[in-house]
């Protein structure tokens, strides 16, 4: 039994270092690369309801050309959320996307325009 533990835990190892998910020191204590930009929080943000209220009334581009514009940084990363935020310049989307390196980003989208804000 005490064999079966140990081998268990090697393979686990094995396994752990094989996907990556085990990094070294400095590899944890280094910055975000160039291209990742951390998901940091996002306040005064709309309401789905009012997000829906500013899309009809055409305030805002539709979400999906967010997504859109989104992708064009990004291309096969996948949006896991889009929320219109208040900006000092006006509203944007907030895009959170999941790289297919497994890192979250997000994308700022001009809401009036449809065109990448920031990143």
């Amino acid at each position: 039994m005490h064999h079966a533990l140990a081998l268990l835990l090697a393979v686990s190892a094995v396994a752990a270092i094989a996907t990556g998910s085990v990094g070294t020191l400095a590899e944890e204590t280094e910055g975000p690369s160039p291209k990742t930009h951390p998901v940091a929080r996002i306040e005064n943000c709309l309401s789905p309801a009012d997000m829906r209220e500013s899309v009809a009334e055409k305030r805002v581009v539709p979400p999906l050309t967010a997504i859109r514009a989104a992708r064009s940084v990004y291309p096969r990363a996948e949006i896991q959320r889009a929320t219109l935020c208040k900006q000092e310049a006006g509203l944007v989307y907030v895009l959170t996307a999941l790289r297919r390196d497994g890192q979250f980003v997000q994308v700022m989208v001009d809401a009036q325009s449809g065109q990448v804000h920031g990143q």
